[in-house]
């Protein structure tokens, strides 16, 4: 799913392109994207965007007469910008949006249709909408620490939260956690004051350097490479590659369709986190440390 960082570059991209242009026609390709039905689709029919902005990870166009278009793009959804009139290809293309200076098209990879459109007439439609979630960009290090201990959660569920903090995920959850050198386990309520500015520090430091590393390479271009997965990454999609700080092997957890990624060494004091698949398949054989994985690892590869 796009995070902060690229659903930033996705409203600043949006801005150049569509500010003060009119919406001319809409063409939907998935009868499933249209999740409201007041106001009408053809209400926004050429009305100018006034304002693009996002609410936690969904995108807003503003449009003339307080009429909004919320895109919500979940995992797979993508926005390309084309020129106008392109075509709706192919079944990933759920629909294009024909402004007068080019089409925006909304594609969303594989079978499962989870993206969704909404339309909204007022601001205060708008709030149906809002998970509430704080800005992490904007608060205070008290207001951050005040929300996220509102709740005794782990830190990988508390930051990826819409309700607690707004615009981080799967991916960059795990880098924050790094990059902060906490265990994803690790419990709210159990924070330290030191630990809090660490995190604090960890959240806002880790999204401005991947937006402004993304804006960098894309530049004046539209955000076509979004991705969960990126090669610059210190941990998240990085299992078992080395650790850019220790050296030691990344691990990871995985549950239905995410994993969390993180190493042993920087994170954990040296202990393996519970898969929950694995660790009740195994029982009392679970490793506890990077030591005793590999001697099960070789174990079931030469079965001695």
């Amino acid at each position: 799913m796009p995070e902060l960082p690229d659903i930033t570059l996705y409203i600043e991209a949006l801005e150049k392109r569509t500010a003060g242009a009119a919406l001319d026609g809409v063409r939907l390709n998935s009868p499933f994207l249209l999740r409201t039905a007041l106001p009408p689709l053809e209400y926004l029919i050429g009305k100018k965007v006034t304002a693009v902005f996002s609410i936690g990870k969904r995108i807003v166009l503003a449009f003339e007469d307080d009429l909004f278009a919320v895109l919500h793009l979940m995992i797979a959804g993508r926005l390309h910008w084309k020129e106008r009139g392109a075509k709706l290809a192919g079944k990933s293309a759920l629909a294009a949006f024909d402004f007068s200076s080019g089409t925006l098209l909304l594609t969303e990879a594989g079978t499962k249709r989870r993206a969704s459109l909404h339309l909204f007439d007022s601001t205060s439609g708008l709030q149906e909408i809002d998970p509430g979630g704080l800005n992490v960009l904007t608060c205070t290090l008290d207001q951050f620490s005040e929300r996220l201990q509102s709740e005794n959660h782990t830190l990988k569920r508390a930051l990826t939260d819409p309700r607690i903090l707004s615009g981080i995920g799967n991916s960059y959850s795990d880098e924050i956690l790094w990059q902060a050198k906490l265990s994803p386990a690790a419990l709210t309520s159990r924070l330290s004051r030191p630990d809090l500015l660490k995190l604090f520090d960890a959240v806002r430091t880790t999204l401005t350097t991947w937006t402004e590393r993304l804006r960098s390479q894309t530049g004046d271009g539209f955000p076509e490479q979004v991705t969960a997965f990126r090669p610059e990454m210190a941990v998240h999609g990085r299992y078992q590659l080395p650790c850019p700080r220790c050296g030691s092997p990344v691990q990871r957890i995985r549950y239905a369709d995410n994993e969390t990624d993180y190493c042993v060494t920087c994170q954990t004091g040296g202990k393996l986190l519970s898969d929950r698949a694995l660790s009740r398949l195994l029982g009392s054989d679970w490793p506890k440390t990077l030591d005793a994985l590999e001697s099960l690892s070789r174990k079931y590869k030469t079965g001695k």
